[in-house]
């Protein structure tokens, strides 16, 4: 088996040795330079990368991807895509070979998108950026994904393949909302783009033009993932909560809830939407459905806060201003468990078990 791994660059010298090593259980790394200044393309010719350097006017990742592929050889059994901030875990040829052996067209493996400031994972999902060389491209301008002439791809699940991402929090994502509306000026009714579009505007403290386009999104007949609805239902909500009309956010986090019920992020926003209002009742129901919830899904719809000591956290203070000190105790030592070294947490564990004492 021939197995390629290629990239797209730009100014990422202090990422290239870690990259490269990470990388060198392929048998060739093929990379597209597109107009550093900083050494990165001499840096990785010097460790035995193929390099070609060609800026990219007007700036577009599919482009600048696909032009990539084509620097991957046409024998090549396996092409792997990833960018120079990141690194598989060692062992993942095996993976990747064991994997493909069963007939794939594209694998599915781990990906830690980002890591918390302790050094524990973030957001995690799926990635399928692990593919066959002939018969596949990239679209969209940004958020690119492939598509696949038919037959639709064979996709398999590469286990213990794991790629984490380690970003540098310098670069800038500037560029990200432009090309997402020219994403979406090109395609108005990808729903995918659209609900990114919608994102980023909120991002940008945008928030009636993302309440606008995330309805947008919403009345696509092609919108049909619940995760997704949720996450923009969810949006619309914290829209609305930042320009102060906190009923029209608890409407929609009902609607985000009735959407996906199966996932703990839309009870969890419910549960803080309750705190705010110091509805300890409330808190307590939505932080139970969210943490009786104990399957972590596999896609990018997957907070790391939902998965982390916050339901805990909350729970502990319904339980704590409802009285019942001993189920507020264990809640608050279950979010320390998950945060140690958060002050707050090591306080109110003290007041709690001081409350529990004394009411012995």
């Amino acid at each position: 088996m021939k197995l390629v791994v290629y990239a797209i660059c730009k100014n990422e010298e202090k990422f290239v040795d870690r990259w490269m090593e990470s990388m060198g259980e392929a048998d060739q790394i093929c990379v597209l330079d597109t107009g550093s200044t900083d050494g990165t393309p001499q840096r990785l010719r010097e460790l035995g990368a193929t390099v070609a350097v060609e800026e990219i006017t007007p700036w577009r990742f599919d482009v600048a991807r696909n032009r990539s592929l084509e620097l991957v050889p046409e024998d090549a059994d396996l092409c792997v895509c990833t960018d120079l901030d990141e690194v598989f875990q060692p062992g993942w040829r095996a993976g990747v070979e064991a994997a493909w052996q069963e007939g794939a067209d594209q694998l599915r493996y781990r990906y830690t998108w980002n890591f918390l400031p302790d050094g524990r994972e973030g957001i995690v999902f799926w990635s399928e950026k692990i593919h066959r060389r002939q018969g596949c491209r990239w679209v969209n301008p940004v958020h690119e994904v492939l598509h696949f002439d038919a037959p639709p791809p064979r996709v398999r699940e590469a286990a213990g393949v794991r790629l984490e991402h380690h970003a540098d929090p310098t670069k800038s994502r500037g560029q990200y909302l432009p090309l997402l509306e020219l994403a979406v000026k090109e395609e108005p009714d990808n729903d995918r783009n659209v609900h990114y579009l919608g994102r980023e505007y909120y991002f940008y403290h945008r928030w009636e033009e993302s309440i606008a386009t995330l309805k947008q999104h919403l009345a696509l007949p092609t919108a049909t993932w619940a995760d997704e609805r949720c996450a923009s239902m969810r949006l619309i909500a914290k829209d609305y909560l930042a320009l102060e009309l906190a009923g029209e956010a608890e409407r929609w986090l009902l609607r985000a809830v009735g959407e996906a019920p199966h996932l703990r992020e839309p009870w969890l926003d419910l549960a803080d939407l309750a705190y705010r209002r110091e509805d300890w009742p409330g808190v307590l129901w939505a932080t139970g459905r969210a943490l009786a919830i104990t399957r972590r899904p596999r896609t990018y719809i997957s907070e790391a806060e939902a998965w982390g000591a916050r339901p805990w956290d909350l729970a502990s203070l319904g339980y704590f201003y409802t009285g019942q000190y001993e189920k507020a105790l264990e809640s608050v030592e279950n979010a320390l468990a998950l945060a140690p070294e958060d002050l707050r947490l090591q306080k109110n564990q003290r007041l709690m078990a001081a409350k529990v004492e004394k009411s012995l």
